[in-house]
């Protein structure tokens, strides 16, 4: 579909030459002279990009602009301005604009300007559809299961989402943790912060360490360059630890000052930095029991298990089996290209 551009201007030449410019590029481009008439416009059409002139009879061009983000934030607005009139443009880049143009420019310019203003909200509109995908796919009606367990699940889910507590999933594996946490997440007030993942069995000791809190350079062999740790980089989000039984003792000290002070050192580091995240752990051992065995702290397992959760294993939700095959079913149908309407009862 063809971008929809506005060009404002007072003077007729200007547009006409914009619209030469920009006329053999599959755009639709509209016009005005008039800034009243251009804030009508952009409240009666969905327009992609605006290309503004400062200077103008009536409404100026940053009132203009002032308008139209605070109307439609979504639309980029490229302002056109006389050399005299830098400091204007500053302030319009200030108030929202994405870039501005100094008269008289190259049609290389302009055509250059509007490429990168159109690019750059294509990947915006890919990035919010993808968010939403993501959020839908995890919303507790998109997750399989009516049986008396997972019914307790979302119950808990739905419950524990919208605080900031630490929880805790337990189950064996392949019972769907992961997802338990996703849904959590992306039912939360940080939906749309990162949500990090780390599988704490993959990894040794020092790579562990090094996963989390992140590295400075030549702080161990191989460290060749600085390193951001999974704490720093799901700030504001959620941070998923899987596998979390596995954590040498060591790395749980850690990760015990890092819940209690919100704040951690990254590996050769002497800087403090300070972390907002809100920890989901998981794990398929007996964290209680190896608490009694010495291989677990107790103080650790006190601050993960805040919400504890139980992903309950197929054979005690047998009741989902139908659902899940069939869901499953249309899945690897539709990839063959044969779609699956129903499925028996055996």
């Amino acid at each position: 579909m063809s971008a929809k551009i506005l060009i404002v201007d007072d003077e007729e030449i200007v547009i006409r030459s914009c619209r030469r410019i920009l006329g053999d590029s599959m755009y639709v481009v509209d016009s005005t002279h008039d800034g009243q008439d251009a804030l009508r416009k952009v409240d009666e059409t969905e327009y992609d990009l605006m290309i503004l002139d400062i200077m103008m009879p009536g409404i100026d061009g940053l009132e203009v602009l002032q308008n139209v983000k605070e109307r439609h934030p979504d639309v980029d607005v490229i302002m056109m301005t006389g050399l005299s009139e830098i400091q204007t443009a500053v302030k319009a880049m200030k108030l929202g604009a994405f870039d501005y143009l100094s008269k008289p420019f190259d049609p290389d310019e302009l055509q250059h300007v509007v490429d990168r203003a159109l690019e750059r909200r294509q990947l915006q509109q890919e990035n919010r559809k993808l968010k939403t995908e993501v959020s839908s796919k995890y919303r507790f009606e998109n997750i399989i299961g009516s049986s008396p367990p997972m019914q307790a699940v979302f119950a808990l889910v739905a419950k524990s989402a919208p605080t900031n507590s630490t929880v805790l999933i337990t189950g064996e594996s392949g019972t769907g943790k992961e997802m338990i946490a996703r849904a959590i997440h992306y039912n939360s007030l940080r939906k749309d912060q990162p949500f990090v993942t780390v599988d704490c069995n993959t990894l040794s000791e020092n790579l562990l360490e090094s996963e989390l809190f992140g590295h400075t350079k030549g702080s161990f062999t191989g460290a060749v360059a600085n390193k951001r740790g999974m704490f720093d980089i799901a700030n504001n989000g959620s941070l998923f630890l899987d596998e979390f039984g596995n954590i040498p003792l060591s790395t749980q000290a850690k990760l015990l000052r890092v819940i209690q002070e919100r704040e951690f050192r990254a590996v050769g580091s002497t800087t403090t930095q300070k972390t907002n995240v809100r920890l989901i752990t998981a794990t398929n051992k007996n964290l209680k029991a190896m608490v009694q065995d010495g291989t677990f702290r107790e103080d650790l397992y006190y601050r993960i298990n805040v919400f504890p959760i139980h992903s309950p294993a197929l054979r005690e939700r047998r009741d989902d089996i139908p659902a899940l095959a069939f869901h499953f079913l249309r899945i690897f149908g539709a990839e063959l290209g044969k779609p699956v309407s129903e499925i028996s009862d055996g």
